[in-house]
């Protein structure tokens, strides 16, 4: 079946509303969406939106008066059917249980070209509270985590991303989540140096959501996400590589850690990189980025050749 503009109602607004737009409007009284992006530009980016309801809107932090699109989901003149989760390909529920631990299905995609011959599967989930779109080939494998747009900026001649003020405005600097050490709050970095003594802080961000993640070296690497007010909400290890860690911009980067960065995380943001060392020996890399709003820590190896990956939070 074909459909021309699908909303995914979801049950949890993850999202908040971008500013000024030129949009159409639909009665948001009725909890449906406010504001939209054409259909025609929907159909020219091979976007699929994403809705959020009023009904939620009071108990969460965002409006929901607008749309975010995950953009490039299909090719032109080709369109999207709705599948059951479950259908998706063996080695992509796999890749989804093993990657995204604890995640929730929300959607899922199978992508047709003109013929109606299926070319890719999209899954949308729930982690961490927040949406994620990934597009995997007709066998199950993973190609790409999709960007996400807001409807007034589909299309965006400036291809900016987002108004400042959006859910994607650290995209144009304006709000950028990486801080400095300095900037963590007393009781976080109380419970921080009380329960994990023994690590050093490499560096520290804000989550869409307002929580700190705090990423530390104790031999390996660790991430530890606390509450503004200084609640625990997960300490995992990220990574078990027992090597030196030193910064590296991303200007310092190989050439192919940054041409695999933006062909598999379109639209992402640098936070903080470090290069590995075993005996003064380079060993790899760790990235870490923002896609949309979910943090991930990407790993390479010297020669920047793609290793693995491990969502943050």
């Amino acid at each position: 079946m074909y459909y021309p503009l699908l909303l995914i109602a979801l049950v949890a607004a993850v999202f908040s509303s971008c500013q000024k737009g030129s949009l159409s409007s639909t009665n948001s009284a009725s909890g449906t969406l406010s504001k939209t992006a054409s259909t025609s530009t929907v159909l020219a980016t091979g976007s699929i939106a994403i809705g959020t309801t009023t009904t939620l809107a009071s108990t969460h932090i965002f409006s929901s008066h607008d749309s975010i699109y995950l953009t490039h989901c299909f090719p032109r003149h080709g369109y999207k059917d709705s599948i059951v989760f479950s259908t998706l390909p063996a080695a992509a529920l796999t890749y989804l249980s093993t990657n995204y631990s604890g995640y929730t299905a929300v959607k899922a995609f199978a992508i047709k070209d003109s013929t109606k011959t299926v070319i890719n599967y999209i899954a949308v989930i729930k982690y961490n509270g927040n949406i994620v779109g990934i597009k995997f080939t007709t066998t199950g494998t993973f190609v790409a985590v999709l960007e996400q747009e807001a409807g007034q900026d589909l299309g965006d001649d400036n291809n900016q991303g987002c108004h400042q003020g959006g859910p994607f405005d650290d995209r144009g600097g304006f709000r950028p989540d990486t801080i400095a050490l300095s900037a963590i709050p007393t009781v976080v970095k109380t419970y921080f140096t009380t329960n994990y003594a023994k690590d050093t802080l490499l560096m520290a961000s804000i989550a869409p959501d307002g929580d700190y993640v705090l990423i530390s070296k104790n031999v390996t690497l660790f991430a530890t996400v606390l509450t503004p007010t200084g609640t625990l909400v997960a300490h995992s290890q990220i990574d078990a590589r027992n090597t030196d860690h030193a910064a590296v911009t991303a200007a310092n980067l190989p050439a192919a850690i940054t041409t695999y960065l933006t062909a598999t995380y379109p639209g992402y943001v640098f936070n903080r990189a470090y290069s590995e060392k075993v005996n003064g020996v380079l060993q790899g890399y760790d990235v870490i980025i923002t896609s949309n709003n979910t943090q991930y820590l990407v790993q390479f190896n010297a020669s920047g050749s793609f290793i693995g990956f491990k969502p943050i939070h």
